[in-house]
């Protein structure tokens, strides 16, 4: 039996805590994410070597379903066209 029930979409910011333009890109993202039921998961990148030496300069990144949306400056129409997607 198909489970019909989906599950909500994860959006994953890669992100610094002391990082202006990840803390602006989690403002601009948390009302689009929840217009499409959508959860956020911040990691921050130096929490963890390997994050830092893949994204270290580039955060902040957003990553959907292993595709990244967005890199420095939230890009609202991409984000919205794969989360409308997975809606539909």
């Amino acid at each position: 039996m198909k489970n019909t029930a989906a599950a909500a979409p994860s959006l994953t910011l890669y992100s610094r805590s002391w990082c202006h333009l990840c803390e602006e890109m989690l403002t601009e993202l948390e009302p689009l994410a929840r217009a499409f039921g959508a959860s956020v998961e911040v990691l921050d990148v130096d929490a963890d070597p390997a994050l830092v030496e893949r994204y270290d300069e580039l955060v902040p990144v957003l990553v959907y379903e292993g595709v990244e949306l967005s890199r420095y400056r939230l890009d609202v129409e991409r984000v919205r066209a794969a989360l409308a997607t997975r809606a539909a």
